[in-house]
Protein backbone atom coordinates (compact mmCIF):
# COMPACT_ATOMS: atom_id res chain seq x y z
CA UNK A 1 0.00 0.00 0.00
CA UNK A 2 2.75 2.32 0.71
CA UNK A 3 4.13 2.12 -2.75
CA UNK A 4 0.73 1.92 -4.52
CA UNK A 5 0.14 5.74 -3.62
CA UNK A 6 3.23 6.70 -4.93
CA UNK A 7 3.00 4.61 -8.39
CA UNK A 8 -0.38 6.02 -8.59
CA UNK A 9 0.99 9.40 -8.44
CA UNK A 10 3.39 9.58 -10.80
CA UNK A 11 1.64 7.53 -13.55
CA UNK A 12 -0.82 10.39 -13.08
CA UNK A 13 1.84 13.27 -13.10
CA UNK A 14 3.20 10.90 -16.20
CA UNK A 15 -0.51 11.21 -18.24
CA UNK A 16 -0.14 15.59 -17.53
CA UNK A 17 2.73 15.58 -18.64
CA UNK A 18 2.79 13.41 -22.30
CA UNK A 19 -0.51 14.52 -22.89
CA UNK A 20 -0.24 16.77 -25.46
CA UNK A 21 -4.06 16.83 -26.63
CA UNK A 22 -3.86 14.53 -29.99
CA UNK A 23 -2.49 11.20 -30.94
CA UNK A 24 -0.95 9.86 -34.18
CA UNK A 25 -3.66 7.24 -36.29
CA UNK A 26 -1.02 6.36 -38.68
CA UNK A 27 2.88 7.15 -39.38
CA UNK A 28 4.20 6.45 -42.69
CA UNK A 29 7.87 6.79 -43.05
CA UNK A 30 10.24 6.32 -46.14
CA UNK A 31 13.48 6.16 -46.48
CA UNK A 32 15.63 6.41 -49.40
CA UNK A 33 19.41 5.75 -48.46
CA UNK A 34 21.93 6.88 -51.11
CA UNK A 35 25.15 5.25 -51.77
CA UNK A 36 27.00 8.79 -51.63
CA UNK A 37 26.63 7.94 -47.92
CA UNK A 38 23.09 10.42 -47.07
CA UNK A 39 19.49 9.45 -46.85
CA UNK A 40 16.47 11.34 -47.43
CA UNK A 41 13.56 10.95 -44.77
CA UNK A 42 9.63 11.66 -45.34
CA UNK A 43 7.77 11.49 -42.13
CA UNK A 44 3.93 11.31 -42.58
CA UNK A 45 1.15 11.47 -40.31
CA UNK A 46 -2.09 11.52 -39.46
CA UNK A 47 -2.98 12.95 -36.46
CA UNK A 48 -6.09 13.60 -34.24
CA UNK A 49 -6.44 16.67 -32.33
CA UNK A 50 -8.82 16.20 -29.32
CA UNK A 51 -8.30 19.62 -28.27
CA UNK A 52 -7.16 23.22 -30.41
CA UNK A 53 -4.03 23.23 -31.11
CA UNK A 54 -1.61 24.91 -33.76
CA UNK A 55 0.38 21.91 -35.04
CA UNK A 56 2.87 19.68 -33.53
CA UNK A 57 6.91 19.68 -33.51
CA UNK A 58 9.13 17.13 -34.29
CA UNK A 59 12.33 17.34 -32.69
CA UNK A 60 15.47 15.60 -33.74
CA UNK A 61 18.52 14.54 -31.74
CA UNK A 62 22.03 15.38 -33.77
CA UNK A 63 24.73 14.48 -30.87
CA UNK A 64 25.52 10.53 -30.36
CA UNK A 65 28.24 9.22 -28.26
CA UNK A 66 29.45 6.12 -29.77
CA UNK A 67 31.86 3.04 -29.13
CA UNK A 68 33.49 1.58 -31.94
CA UNK A 69 34.86 -2.06 -32.41
CA UNK A 70 38.14 -1.76 -30.57
CA UNK A 71 36.42 0.45 -27.50
CA UNK A 72 37.25 3.88 -28.81
CA UNK A 73 34.64 6.42 -27.80
CA UNK A 74 33.50 9.43 -30.44
CA UNK A 75 30.87 11.87 -30.52
CA UNK A 76 29.30 11.95 -33.54
CA UNK A 77 27.13 15.19 -34.64
CA UNK A 78 24.59 14.16 -37.80
CA UNK A 79 23.97 16.69 -39.96
CA UNK A 80 20.19 17.94 -40.89
CA UNK A 81 19.67 19.41 -44.42
CA UNK A 82 16.73 20.28 -47.20
CA UNK A 83 13.77 20.60 -44.58
CA UNK A 84 10.29 20.96 -46.36
CA UNK A 85 6.83 20.68 -44.31
CA UNK A 86 5.02 20.73 -47.80
CA UNK A 87 1.00 22.66 -46.96
CA UNK A 88 2.23 23.95 -43.54
CA UNK A 89 3.99 26.83 -42.09
CA UNK A 90 6.79 25.71 -40.23
CA UNK A 91 9.66 27.44 -38.05
CA UNK A 92 13.23 25.42 -37.63
CA UNK A 93 16.64 26.25 -35.72
CA UNK A 94 18.69 23.88 -37.99
CA UNK A 95 20.91 27.33 -38.61
CA UNK A 96 22.26 26.90 -35.22
CA UNK A 97 22.84 22.61 -35.26
CA UNK A 98 26.87 23.63 -34.66
CA UNK A 99 25.95 24.83 -31.33
CA UNK A 100 22.89 22.40 -29.98
CA UNK A 101 22.13 19.21 -29.04
CA UNK A 102 18.62 19.30 -30.72
CA UNK A 103 17.10 19.89 -33.69
CA UNK A 104 13.30 21.43 -33.65
CA UNK A 105 10.63 21.78 -36.29
CA UNK A 106 7.81 23.57 -35.21
CA UNK A 107 5.05 22.71 -37.43
CA UNK A 108 1.96 25.29 -37.82
CA UNK A 109 0.32 28.75 -37.32
CA UNK A 110 0.52 30.85 -34.36
CA UNK A 111 -2.23 32.82 -35.24
CA UNK A 112 -4.65 29.78 -35.78
CA UNK A 113 -5.49 26.59 -34.19
CA UNK A 114 -6.49 23.35 -35.34
CA UNK A 115 -8.92 20.10 -34.20
CA UNK A 116 -9.91 16.47 -35.22
CA UNK A 117 -7.80 15.40 -38.17
CA UNK A 118 -5.05 16.67 -39.80
CA UNK A 119 -2.34 15.94 -41.90
CA UNK A 120 1.56 16.42 -41.70
CA UNK A 121 4.53 15.29 -44.16
CA UNK A 122 8.19 16.53 -43.29
CA UNK A 123 10.90 16.11 -45.28
CA UNK A 124 14.68 16.24 -44.17
CA UNK A 125 18.25 14.91 -45.19
CA UNK A 126 20.28 12.86 -43.00
CA UNK A 127 24.30 13.19 -43.28
CA UNK A 128 26.51 11.42 -41.35
CA UNK A 129 24.57 8.92 -39.77
CA UNK A 130 26.13 5.45 -40.97
CA UNK A 131 28.18 2.82 -39.29
CA UNK A 132 31.16 1.97 -41.08
CA UNK A 133 32.74 -0.86 -39.35
CA UNK A 134 35.18 -3.59 -40.27
CA UNK A 135 32.29 -5.82 -41.65
CA UNK A 136 30.17 -4.00 -42.69
CA UNK A 137 27.60 -0.78 -42.88
CA UNK A 138 25.05 -0.53 -40.67
CA UNK A 139 22.21 1.54 -40.78
CA UNK A 140 20.97 1.92 -37.33
CA UNK A 141 17.85 4.61 -37.17
CA UNK A 142 14.97 5.51 -34.67
CA UNK A 143 11.85 4.99 -36.93
CA UNK A 144 9.88 7.03 -33.68
CA UNK A 145 12.22 7.95 -31.06
CA UNK A 146 10.88 7.49 -27.56
CA UNK A 147 10.23 11.06 -26.61
CA UNK A 148 7.26 11.48 -28.71
CA UNK A 149 4.68 13.27 -25.90
CA UNK A 150 1.19 10.80 -28.03
CA UNK A 151 0.09 7.90 -28.62
CA UNK A 152 1.35 6.05 -32.29
CA UNK A 153 -1.80 3.24 -33.55
CA UNK A 154 -0.44 2.12 -36.54
CA UNK A 155 4.15 2.59 -37.80
CA UNK A 156 4.54 1.21 -41.62
CA UNK A 157 7.75 2.24 -42.79
CA UNK A 158 9.76 1.65 -46.17
CA UNK A 159 13.68 1.85 -46.96
CA UNK A 160 14.93 2.16 -50.17
CA UNK A 161 18.69 0.62 -50.32
CA UNK A 162 21.12 1.32 -53.19
CA UNK A 163 20.51 -0.74 -55.78
CA UNK A 164 21.92 -4.56 -56.73
CA UNK A 165 22.83 -4.86 -52.66
CA UNK A 166 22.50 -8.38 -51.42
CA UNK A 167 20.71 -8.21 -48.75
CA UNK A 168 17.84 -10.67 -47.05
CA UNK A 169 15.40 -10.61 -44.20
CA UNK A 170 18.30 -11.61 -41.77
CA UNK A 171 20.01 -8.76 -42.45
CA UNK A 172 17.07 -6.36 -41.03
CA UNK A 173 16.22 -5.79 -37.32
CA UNK A 174 13.21 -4.33 -35.82
CA UNK A 175 13.01 -3.26 -31.93
CA UNK A 176 10.46 -1.78 -30.58
CA UNK A 177 8.91 -1.01 -26.71
CA UNK A 178 11.14 0.79 -23.84
CA UNK A 179 14.64 2.05 -24.79
CA UNK A 180 17.37 -0.52 -24.01
CA UNK A 181 15.46 -3.67 -25.33
CA UNK A 182 17.71 -5.92 -27.58
CA UNK A 183 15.16 -8.76 -28.30
CA UNK A 184 13.48 -8.05 -31.97
CA UNK A 185 9.88 -6.92 -31.71
CA UNK A 186 7.26 -9.47 -32.58
CA UNK A 187 4.88 -6.21 -33.92
CA UNK A 188 5.93 -6.07 -36.92
CA UNK A 189 5.74 -7.40 -40.84
CA UNK A 190 8.74 -7.20 -42.48
CA UNK A 191 9.59 -8.10 -46.26
CA UNK A 192 12.83 -6.88 -48.08
CA UNK A 193 12.36 -7.44 -52.23
CA UNK A 194 14.52 -6.04 -54.30
CA UNK A 195 16.06 -3.06 -53.26
CA UNK A 196 12.92 -2.06 -50.93
CA UNK A 197 12.50 -3.19 -47.37
CA UNK A 198 8.96 -2.69 -46.25
CA UNK A 199 7.75 -2.88 -42.54
CA UNK A 200 4.14 -3.13 -41.79
CA UNK A 201 2.92 -3.03 -37.63
CA UNK A 202 0.52 -5.40 -36.97
CA UNK A 203 -3.07 -4.94 -35.47
CA UNK A 204 -3.32 -4.13 -31.98
CA UNK A 205 0.12 -2.44 -32.27
CA UNK A 206 0.77 0.81 -29.86
CA UNK A 207 3.52 2.76 -28.88
CA UNK A 208 3.12 5.51 -26.45
CA UNK A 209 6.04 8.45 -24.89
CA UNK A 210 9.17 6.47 -23.48
CA UNK A 211 8.66 3.61 -26.02
CA UNK A 212 10.26 3.49 -29.75
CA UNK A 213 10.38 1.96 -32.84
CA UNK A 214 14.32 1.42 -34.30
CA UNK A 215 15.48 -0.61 -37.23
CA UNK A 216 18.75 -1.74 -37.98
CA UNK A 217 20.22 -2.89 -41.31
CA UNK A 218 23.23 -4.43 -41.74
CA UNK A 219 24.84 -3.92 -45.40
CA UNK A 220 27.93 -5.04 -47.10
CA UNK A 221 31.07 -2.71 -46.23
CA UNK A 222 31.09 -1.06 -49.62
CA UNK A 223 27.47 -0.39 -49.63
CA UNK A 224 27.56 3.21 -49.00
CA UNK A 225 29.93 5.69 -49.42
CA UNK A 226 32.10 6.95 -46.01
CA UNK A 227 32.39 10.60 -45.47
CA UNK A 228 35.59 11.29 -44.64
CA UNK A 229 36.83 14.75 -44.29
CA UNK A 230 40.20 15.67 -46.52
CA UNK A 231 41.68 16.74 -43.64
CA UNK A 232 39.96 15.88 -40.21
CA UNK A 233 41.63 18.45 -38.59
CA UNK A 234 40.72 20.82 -40.31
CA UNK A 235 36.62 19.52 -39.58
CA UNK A 236 37.62 19.58 -35.65
CA UNK A 237 40.30 21.85 -34.97
CA UNK A 238 40.49 24.00 -38.20
CA UNK A 239 39.37 27.63 -36.43
CA UNK A 240 42.62 27.35 -34.56
CA UNK A 241 44.67 27.38 -37.53
CA UNK A 242 43.01 30.63 -38.35
CA UNK A 243 42.63 32.21 -35.00
CA UNK A 244 46.73 31.62 -35.05
CA UNK A 245 47.00 33.32 -38.52
CA UNK A 246 45.40 36.19 -36.51
CA UNK A 247 47.46 36.24 -33.76
CA UNK A 248 50.84 36.30 -35.86
CA UNK A 249 49.48 38.84 -38.04
CA UNK A 250 49.11 41.07 -34.89
CA UNK A 251 52.49 40.50 -33.82
CA UNK A 252 53.51 41.37 -36.67
CA UNK A 253 51.50 44.95 -36.52
CA UNK A 254 52.79 45.28 -33.02
CA UNK A 255 56.48 44.57 -33.60
CA UNK A 256 56.64 46.53 -37.01
CA UNK A 257 54.40 49.83 -35.32
CA UNK A 258 54.08 49.75 -31.23
CA UNK A 259 57.48 47.71 -30.53
CA UNK A 260 60.14 50.80 -29.71
CA UNK A 261 63.70 50.42 -30.56
CA UNK A 262 66.20 48.98 -27.90
CA UNK A 263 66.83 52.08 -25.89
CA UNK A 264 70.28 51.79 -24.45
CA UNK A 265 70.35 52.83 -20.87
CA UNK A 266 72.77 54.17 -19.15
CA UNK A 267 72.91 55.09 -15.68
CA UNK A 268 72.62 58.88 -14.90
CA UNK A 269 72.44 61.15 -11.94
CA UNK A 270 70.18 63.83 -13.02
CA UNK A 271 66.73 63.41 -15.05
CA UNK A 272 66.73 64.86 -18.73
CA UNK A 273 66.56 68.21 -19.19
CA UNK A 274 63.73 70.16 -21.07
CA UNK A 275 61.28 67.60 -19.43
CA UNK A 276 59.39 67.30 -16.16
CA UNK A 277 58.40 65.03 -13.89
CA UNK A 278 55.06 63.97 -15.51
CA UNK A 279 56.06 63.92 -18.36
CA UNK A 280 58.93 61.40 -18.09
CA UNK A 281 56.39 59.02 -16.00
CA UNK A 282 54.58 59.23 -19.39
CA UNK A 283 57.19 58.06 -21.62
CA UNK A 284 58.29 55.27 -19.15
CA UNK A 285 55.17 53.35 -19.26
CA UNK A 286 52.92 55.04 -22.81
CA UNK A 287 50.54 55.83 -20.27
CA UNK A 288 49.17 59.33 -18.47
CA UNK A 289 48.37 57.97 -15.09
CA UNK A 290 47.34 60.16 -11.93
CA UNK A 291 50.99 60.25 -10.17
CA UNK A 292 52.43 61.54 -13.50
CA UNK A 293 50.02 64.30 -13.05
CA UNK A 294 50.40 64.70 -8.92
CA UNK A 295 54.41 64.42 -9.57
CA UNK A 296 54.26 67.97 -10.68
CA UNK A 297 53.37 69.57 -7.08
CA UNK A 298 56.86 68.74 -5.57
CA UNK A 299 58.19 70.29 -9.00
CA UNK A 300 56.03 73.66 -7.82
CA UNK A 301 57.37 73.40 -4.59
CA UNK A 302 60.98 73.03 -5.27
CA UNK A 303 60.69 76.01 -8.00
CA UNK A 304 59.16 78.27 -5.16
CA UNK A 305 55.60 78.24 -6.78
CA UNK A 306 53.27 76.91 -4.15
CA UNK A 307 53.86 75.91 -0.08
CA UNK A 308 52.06 72.86 1.30
CA UNK A 309 50.84 73.13 5.06
CA UNK A 310 49.83 70.33 6.86
CA UNK A 311 46.77 70.67 9.16
CA UNK A 312 46.24 68.18 12.11
CA UNK A 313 43.04 66.66 12.72
CA UNK A 314 40.67 68.28 15.74
CA UNK A 315 38.66 66.77 17.81
CA UNK A 316 37.22 62.90 17.59
CA UNK A 317 36.15 63.21 14.77
CA UNK A 318 38.08 65.20 12.81
CA UNK A 319 40.31 64.50 9.83
CA UNK A 320 44.08 66.05 8.99
CA UNK A 321 44.08 67.42 6.15
CA UNK A 322 46.46 69.75 3.58
CA UNK A 323 46.34 73.01 2.39
CA UNK A 324 48.19 74.02 -0.77
CA UNK A 325 49.75 77.90 -1.47
CA UNK A 326 50.16 79.81 -4.18
CA UNK A 327 53.08 81.87 -4.04
CA UNK A 328 53.42 82.98 -8.05
CA UNK A 329 51.88 82.09 -11.02
CA UNK A 330 53.76 79.39 -13.43
CA UNK A 331 55.68 80.60 -16.31
CA UNK A 332 53.64 81.69 -19.22
CA UNK A 333 55.67 79.10 -21.52
CA UNK A 334 54.65 76.23 -18.88
CA UNK A 335 52.63 72.82 -21.27
CA UNK A 336 48.73 72.83 -21.39
CA UNK A 337 48.71 69.77 -18.85
CA UNK A 338 50.83 71.63 -16.00
CA UNK A 339 48.49 74.69 -17.05
CA UNK A 340 45.08 72.80 -16.74
CA UNK A 341 46.37 71.56 -13.17
CA UNK A 342 47.61 74.22 -11.57
CA UNK A 343 44.12 76.43 -12.55
CA UNK A 344 42.25 73.53 -11.76
CA UNK A 345 43.55 74.11 -8.30
CA UNK A 346 43.29 77.53 -7.62
CA UNK A 347 40.57 78.29 -9.71
CA UNK A 348 37.66 80.52 -8.29
CA UNK A 349 35.32 78.88 -5.64
CA UNK A 350 38.07 76.12 -4.43
CA UNK A 351 38.39 78.02 -0.81
CA UNK A 352 38.17 77.39 2.96
CA UNK A 353 34.36 78.56 2.65
CA UNK A 354 33.35 76.59 0.15
CA UNK A 355 35.03 73.50 1.71
CA UNK A 356 33.16 74.29 5.00
CA UNK A 357 29.68 75.07 3.24
CA UNK A 358 30.33 71.36 1.46
CA UNK A 359 30.60 69.87 4.95
CA UNK A 360 27.75 68.96 7.81
CA UNK A 361 27.98 72.02 8.86
CA UNK A 362 27.34 73.62 6.13
CA UNK A 363 24.46 71.15 5.72
CA UNK A 364 23.32 72.30 8.72
CA UNK A 365 23.57 76.21 8.28
CA UNK A 366 21.89 76.10 4.60
CA UNK A 367 18.96 73.52 5.87
CA UNK A 368 18.15 74.54 9.28
CA UNK A 369 19.19 77.99 9.73
CA UNK A 370 18.56 79.13 6.14
CA UNK A 371 21.65 80.89 6.27
CA UNK A 372 23.40 81.29 2.62
CA UNK A 373 26.94 81.41 2.70
CA UNK A 374 28.08 80.18 -0.96
CA UNK A 375 30.88 81.75 -1.98
CA UNK A 376 30.29 83.90 -5.27
CA UNK A 377 32.64 83.70 -8.39
CA UNK A 378 34.09 86.68 -8.57
CA UNK A 379 36.81 86.32 -11.35
CA UNK A 380 39.73 86.30 -9.48
CA UNK A 381 41.98 82.87 -8.61
CA UNK A 382 42.50 81.75 -4.95
CA UNK A 383 45.55 81.60 -2.77
CA UNK A 384 45.07 78.80 -0.88
CA UNK A 385 43.12 75.74 -1.37
CA UNK A 386 42.39 72.32 1.06
CA UNK A 387 42.91 69.29 -0.68
CA UNK A 388 39.91 67.73 0.85
CA UNK A 389 37.46 70.81 -0.52
CA UNK A 390 38.66 68.88 -4.15
CA UNK A 391 37.16 65.93 -3.21
CA UNK A 392 34.19 64.86 -6.23
CA UNK A 393 35.31 67.75 -8.13
CA UNK A 394 39.01 68.08 -9.44
CA UNK A 395 38.81 64.82 -11.36
CA UNK A 396 37.54 66.97 -14.58
CA UNK A 397 40.48 68.75 -14.64
CA UNK A 398 43.11 65.39 -13.89
CA UNK A 399 41.01 63.65 -16.66
CA UNK A 400 41.79 67.11 -19.03
CA UNK A 401 45.33 67.26 -18.25
CA UNK A 402 45.40 63.49 -18.66
CA UNK A 403 44.30 64.38 -22.56
CA UNK A 404 47.13 67.50 -22.49
CA UNK A 405 49.58 64.97 -21.16
CA UNK A 406 48.90 62.68 -24.09
CA UNK A 407 48.13 65.34 -26.70
CA UNK A 408 52.06 66.98 -25.89
CA UNK A 409 53.57 63.53 -26.00
CA UNK A 410 52.87 63.24 -29.39
CA UNK A 411 56.33 64.90 -30.47
CA UNK A 412 58.18 61.98 -29.36
CA UNK A 413 55.95 58.83 -30.97
CA UNK A 414 55.87 58.18 -34.76
CA UNK A 415 52.78 59.34 -35.84
CA UNK A 416 52.11 56.38 -38.07
CA UNK A 417 52.14 54.34 -35.43
CA UNK A 418 48.69 56.33 -33.86
CA UNK A 419 46.54 55.45 -37.41
CA UNK A 420 48.05 51.93 -37.29
CA UNK A 421 46.63 51.28 -33.82
CA UNK A 422 43.24 53.13 -34.91
CA UNK A 423 43.31 50.71 -37.75
CA UNK A 424 43.80 47.96 -35.97
CA UNK A 425 41.25 48.32 -33.55
CA UNK A 426 38.68 48.55 -36.08
CA UNK A 427 39.87 45.61 -38.30
CA UNK A 428 39.88 43.77 -34.55
CA UNK A 429 36.35 44.90 -33.88
CA UNK A 430 34.81 43.59 -37.13
CA UNK A 431 37.10 40.44 -37.86
CA UNK A 432 36.06 39.03 -34.56
CA UNK A 433 32.09 40.04 -34.93
CA UNK A 434 32.91 38.31 -38.56
CA UNK A 435 35.01 35.22 -36.93
CA UNK A 436 32.66 34.89 -33.80
CA UNK A 437 29.42 34.22 -35.77
CA UNK A 438 31.21 31.59 -38.51
CA UNK A 439 32.94 29.95 -35.90
CA UNK A 440 30.01 29.76 -34.09
CA UNK A 441 27.96 27.82 -37.00
CA UNK A 442 31.01 26.18 -38.20
CA UNK A 443 32.93 24.81 -35.03
CA UNK A 444 30.44 25.53 -32.40
CA UNK A 445 30.29 27.42 -29.47
CA UNK A 446 33.72 25.81 -28.46
CA UNK A 447 35.65 27.84 -30.91
CA UNK A 448 33.65 30.60 -30.70
CA UNK A 449 34.14 31.56 -27.45
CA UNK A 450 37.86 31.24 -27.37
CA UNK A 451 37.86 33.15 -30.54
CA UNK A 452 36.03 36.47 -28.13
CA UNK A 453 38.48 35.90 -25.50
CA UNK A 454 41.47 36.08 -27.91
CA UNK A 455 39.98 38.96 -29.64
CA UNK A 456 39.35 40.82 -26.33
CA UNK A 457 43.02 40.06 -25.06
CA UNK A 458 44.18 41.46 -28.62
CA UNK A 459 41.93 44.70 -28.57
CA UNK A 460 43.17 45.23 -24.68
CA UNK A 461 47.06 45.40 -26.20
CA UNK A 462 46.06 47.42 -28.91
CA UNK A 463 46.44 50.47 -26.86
CA UNK A 464 49.94 49.62 -26.91
CA UNK A 465 50.67 50.16 -30.83
CA UNK A 466 52.27 53.06 -30.46
CA UNK A 467 55.93 53.66 -31.65
CA UNK A 468 58.58 56.29 -30.44
CA UNK A 469 60.60 58.06 -32.76
CA UNK A 470 64.22 58.63 -32.33
CA UNK A 471 63.94 61.61 -30.01
CA UNK A 472 61.35 59.73 -28.29
CA UNK A 473 63.92 56.69 -28.12
CA UNK A 474 66.81 58.72 -27.03
CA UNK A 475 64.68 60.56 -24.03
CA UNK A 476 63.24 57.48 -23.00
CA UNK A 477 67.21 56.08 -22.70
CA UNK A 478 67.90 59.09 -20.34
CA UNK A 479 64.76 58.62 -18.07
CA UNK A 480 65.79 54.88 -17.90
CA UNK A 481 69.07 55.74 -16.73
CA UNK A 482 68.08 57.84 -13.86
CA UNK A 483 65.20 55.54 -13.29
CA UNK A 484 67.78 53.17 -12.88
CA UNK A 485 70.59 55.19 -10.56
CA UNK A 486 67.41 56.23 -8.46
CA UNK A 487 67.28 52.13 -7.50
CA UNK A 488 70.81 51.88 -7.49
CA UNK A 489 71.94 54.85 -6.13
CA UNK A 490 74.65 54.51 -2.96
CA UNK A 491 75.04 57.10 -0.02
CA UNK A 492 78.61 58.02 -1.24
CA UNK A 493 77.54 59.13 -4.84
CA UNK A 494 74.47 61.32 -3.53
CA UNK A 495 76.33 63.00 -0.46
CA UNK A 496 78.75 63.95 -3.25
CA UNK A 497 75.57 65.37 -5.62
CA UNK A 498 74.29 67.14 -2.88
CA UNK A 499 77.60 68.52 -1.88
CA UNK A 500 77.74 70.20 -5.22
CA UNK A 501 74.05 70.76 -5.19
CA UNK A 502 72.31 71.00 -2.10
CA UNK A 503 68.69 71.17 -3.20
CA UNK A 504 69.56 67.82 -5.54
CA UNK A 505 67.06 66.19 -3.49
CA UNK A 506 63.86 68.20 -4.27
CA UNK A 507 64.87 68.73 -7.71
CA UNK A 508 64.74 65.27 -8.28
CA UNK A 509 62.09 63.66 -5.49
CA UNK A 510 59.41 64.77 -8.19
CA UNK A 511 60.85 61.99 -10.84
CA UNK A 512 60.76 59.37 -7.69
CA UNK A 513 56.98 59.92 -7.40
CA UNK A 514 56.36 59.50 -10.92
CA UNK A 515 58.29 56.27 -11.05
CA UNK A 516 56.90 54.98 -7.68
CA UNK A 517 60.12 55.34 -6.10
CA UNK A 518 59.54 58.24 -3.79
CA UNK A 519 59.68 55.86 -0.70
CA UNK A 520 63.07 54.38 -1.70
CA UNK A 521 64.74 57.73 -2.88
CA UNK A 522 64.01 59.09 0.59
CA UNK A 523 65.14 56.62 2.34
CA UNK A 524 68.40 57.42 0.65
CA UNK A 525 68.71 60.65 2.14
CA UNK A 526 67.75 59.97 5.38
CA UNK A 527 70.88 58.89 6.83
CA UNK A 528 72.58 62.00 5.00
CA UNK A 529 71.59 64.72 7.84
CA UNK A 530 70.47 67.44 5.13
CA UNK A 531 67.06 69.35 5.69
CA UNK A 532 63.49 67.95 4.65
CA UNK A 533 62.42 70.97 1.81
CA UNK A 534 61.50 74.07 3.47
CA UNK A 535 58.05 74.57 0.90
CA UNK A 536 56.73 71.92 3.09
CA UNK A 537 55.43 72.82 6.71
CA UNK A 538 53.75 70.65 10.03
CA UNK A 539 52.30 71.70 13.21
CA UNK A 540 54.42 69.53 14.71
CA UNK A 541 57.49 71.69 14.39
CA UNK A 542 60.75 70.57 12.87
CA UNK A 543 61.39 67.18 11.09
CA UNK A 544 63.84 64.79 10.07
CA UNK A 545 63.90 63.70 6.60
CA UNK A 546 62.76 60.06 7.56
CA UNK A 547 59.79 61.84 9.07
CA UNK A 548 59.26 63.97 5.92
CA UNK A 549 59.56 60.63 3.39
CA UNK A 550 56.34 59.54 5.35
CA UNK A 551 54.16 62.41 5.81
CA UNK A 552 54.90 63.76 2.57
CA UNK A 553 53.96 59.88 0.97
CA UNK A 554 50.95 59.72 2.84
CA UNK A 555 49.70 63.25 1.77
CA UNK A 556 50.26 62.68 -1.90
CA UNK A 557 48.84 59.66 -1.43
CA UNK A 558 45.40 60.98 0.16
CA UNK A 559 46.03 64.05 -2.48
CA UNK A 560 45.58 61.31 -5.46
CA UNK A 561 42.70 59.39 -4.15
CA UNK A 562 40.93 63.45 -3.57
CA UNK A 563 41.68 64.50 -6.20
CA UNK A 564 40.54 61.66 -8.80
CA UNK A 565 37.41 60.67 -7.04
CA UNK A 566 34.11 61.42 -8.66
CA UNK A 567 30.62 61.73 -7.20
CA UNK A 568 28.82 58.31 -6.92
CA UNK A 569 25.63 57.57 -8.82
CA UNK A 570 23.40 54.87 -7.68
CA UNK A 571 19.42 54.43 -7.73
CA UNK A 572 16.35 55.73 -5.81
CA UNK A 573 14.08 53.65 -4.11
CA UNK A 574 12.80 52.14 -0.69
CA UNK A 575 12.14 48.15 0.26
CA UNK A 576 14.85 45.54 -0.46
CA UNK A 577 15.14 46.32 -4.79
CA UNK A 578 13.54 43.28 -5.81
CA UNK A 579 10.25 41.55 -6.66
CA UNK A 580 8.62 38.53 -7.17
CA UNK A 581 9.79 37.67 -10.83
CA UNK A 582 12.02 40.20 -11.26
CA UNK A 583 15.70 38.18 -11.60
CA UNK A 584 17.39 35.82 -13.89
CA UNK A 585 16.04 32.43 -15.26
CA UNK A 586 12.38 33.64 -15.85
CA UNK A 587 9.96 32.31 -18.64
CA UNK A 588 7.85 29.63 -18.75
CA UNK A 589 6.05 27.11 -21.32
CA UNK A 590 3.67 24.59 -22.56
CA UNK A 591 2.11 22.73 -25.51
CA UNK A 592 2.34 24.44 -29.01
Amino acid sequence: MKRFLPCCIFLVFLQFVTAQGFEVEKADINISINKEGYFDVRESYDVVFSESRHGIYRNIQLVYDLQDEQGKREKRRVKISKIKVPGHKYETDAFFQKIQDELEIKIGNPKETVIGDQHYDINYRVKNAFLHESEGTQFYWNIIPPNWKTTFKQVDFTIELPKDLPLLEDDVFVYSGSTGITTESEWFDVEVQNDLVTVRSKPGFESGFGESVTVLIKMPKDAVKEIVPFWPFWSDYGWTLILGLVVITFYWIWNKYGKDDRAVAAISYFPPDNIDSAMAGFLIDDSADSPDLISLIPAWGSKGIIRMEEIEKKGWFGKADTKLIKLKDLPADAPAYEQTLFKGLFKPGNNIMENIMNSPAGDFLKNTLNVNLEPTDSGEEQHEVLVSSLKDKFYIHMEQAKKNLKSAARIYYDSRAKNVMYATITGLIVLGLGMGALFLFTWGILAASITAIVFLVLLLLSKHLIKKNKKGTRMLSDIKGFKQFIKVAEQNKLRMLIEEDPSYFENTMAYALAFGLFAQWAKKFAALNISPPNWYATNAGMMSMNNFSQSFANTMQTAQKTMVSSPSRSGSGGGGGGSSGGGFGGGGGGSW
